[in-house]
């Protein structure tokens, strides 16, 4: 189990802490507390199985291409995305913003796809399996709003503490009433995000989809505008879901 916590380890910092997810050795070895000669094993091992690889010139290591290849693998297999993927891009055309699709993932919403505007000057970007814990932004408050109460109150007592869990509670109650979420600022400053939960046949909580945009010049009449969007395009998307809203 040591192995692979500390496999994990190395993955996790290549992914989320380095510039153009390259690192030396000793940076490896500092950011995960690991001794250079323990990281040197470790390194070699996973080097053998393709999940890191070392640049012959710089010896700077990277993740490996089978992780792309797993990846799109995993992709593959989501074929809700492949269905609803029109409605996603004509959101995306119809609102002139970033469109995201979120999912669940433990106690945290991952984004599994994004449609972005290329005519849109200024863009929110956010790379594809970016993770978000759910007490935080629209697609989050999306998801946690409409799960199974228990298991949605399991999530609140882990992520809060006690004296915050009254305020998100109040907040999750007016996303169930209002059907959407919205965050400003909730990672990025001058961010800002609508967003509606998309549910399956079963009525079960799929995922959320969400608008990203800057929020330097909103108006009440544009956001509006973008919330009654991403309501229509939720139940859509839904309804090719097999969600018949009961």
């Amino acid at each position: 189990m040591q192995s692979i916590d500390r496999f994990m380890s190395v993955i996790e910092v290549l992914v989320s802490d380095s510039v153009e997810n390259q690192l030396s050795i000793t940076d490896l070895s500092k950011s995960c507390g690991i001794p250079i000669s323990s990281m040197h094993r470790i390194l070699k091992a996973m080097g053998k199985h393709n999940l890191i690889q070392q640049d012959e010139k710089t010896k700077m290591y990277s993740l490996g291409n089978i992780w792309l290849e797993y990846g799109l693998r995993m992709y593959d297999t989501m074929d809700y995305i492949s269905k609803i993927r029109p409605e996603l891009e004509r959101l995306m055309h119809t609102v002139g913003e970033s469109v995201y699709l979120s999912k669940q993932i433990g106690m945290e919403s991952l984004v599994i796809e994004r449609i972005d505007n290329v005519n849109n000057p200024i863009r929110v970007y956010d790379l594809l399996g970016t993770k978000t814990p759910l007490h935080i932004g629209a697609a989050s408050h999306a998801i946690l709003a409409n799960m199974h109460p228990m298991e949605a109150q399991e999530m609140i007592d882990a992520l809060l503490p006690e004296q915050e869990k009254q305020a998100l509670m109040k907040q999750l109650a007016t996303v169930r009433t209002n059907g959407y979420a919205i965050s400003h600022a909730a990672s990025t400053e001058g961010i800002s995000s609508v967003a509606t939960p998309v549910r399956d046949h079963f009525g079960e909580i799929q995922g959320a989809l969400s608008i990203g945009f800057v929020n330097f010049n909103l108006t009440d009449n544009r956001l509006d505008f973008l919330v009654e969007n991403v309501l229509e395009t939720g139940k859509r998307i839904s309804s090719l879901l097999g969600y018949n809203g009961l």
